[in-house]
């Protein structure tokens, strides 16, 4: 999408106008080198189908079997900031501190793996309506990433949620499940998505 650059720059600094950004299908991203944000409508998107997702069996015989901890919305701004934390980011120090902002808005979310009170994983997005937007997951061990989304895919389904849109097709997704589909097809799913007032 071609905003202008203060454009962007109010739109980063009011969380309503966040929101309204992600309900059209839109999400931002950040150059990893020139740090420049611009948000994207790709014509392809991804999706975990919420009523037809998959976990792997092995990853089910190590869920029954950990030790980790699940919590949600405890830490969103460390989880944000971890998954920031690698070579090259599309999530730049603006981003970080726009997300912030949206945090006593009720509009952003966390899923955090722990063992022994330690964050060693996790996951954040946005969630509007019916509606979740995943944006980004980290992992300090293995597997802490996968099981935090599986614990946000199971949660989503307990409140009901009918859209879980994961932007792009990495093989890390795939196991679970996701799909691409066109643009106009993800359109129809939003549409369905916001007919649900879903409460996270």
């Amino acid at each position: 999408m071609k905003e202008s650059k203060n454009k962007i720059k109010q739109i980063l600094q009011n969380p309503e106008a966040m929101i309204r950004m992600y309900a059209v299908g839109a999400f931002p991203m950040a150059d990893s080198k020139k740090k420049e944000i611009n948000w994207y409508m790709p014509e392809i998107r991804t999706v975990i189908p919420l009523n037809n997702y998959r976990i792997p069996r092995s990853l089910k015989k190590f869920l029954a079997n950990s030790d980790f901890i699940f919590k949600f919305d405890s830490k969103i701004k460390t989880v944000i900031k971890s998954c920031a934390e690698r070579k090259e980011t599309w999530i730049s120090d603006e981003l970080i501190k726009a997300y912030s902002r949206m945090e006593n808005s009720g509009y952003i979310h966390s899923v955090e793996t722990y063992i022994k009170n330690k964050l060693v994983g996790g996951l954040y997005g946005i969630s509007y309506r019916g509606a979740f937007f995943g944006e980004s997951m980290f992992s300090k061990i293995p597997q802490a990433s996968k099981t935090a989304l599986v614990k946000l895919i199971e949660h989503l389904n307990s409140k009901n949620f009918s859209l879980l849109d994961v932007q792009y097709t990495t093989p890390h997704l795939a196991m679970f499940g996701a799909k691409e589909i066109s643009f106009t097809e993800y359109t129809k799913m939003l549409e369905l998505a916001y007919k649900s007032d879903c409460v996270f």
